[in-house]
């Protein structure tokens, strides 16, 4: 399990490896979309709860 959180948290970049070089230009946006659709689907998870709880 400690292998998979350190695995998303250098695709996040909240942790870097220092011995892989720098992502090229490509990667790092698609990441950034990864990371925004993540956040966009969280936040839709959240407000499906909060309607659900407060009906």
């Amino acid at each position: 399990m400690g292998k998979f959180l350190k695995q998303i948290a250098e695709y996040l970049y909240i942790k870097r490896d220092k011995n892989k070089p720098k992502p090229s230009m490509y990667l790092r946006m698609m990441h950034g979309m990864n990371r925004i659709s993540i956040v966009v689907f969280l936040l839709a998870l959240l407000f499906l709860l909060f309607r659900w709880i407060f009906k």
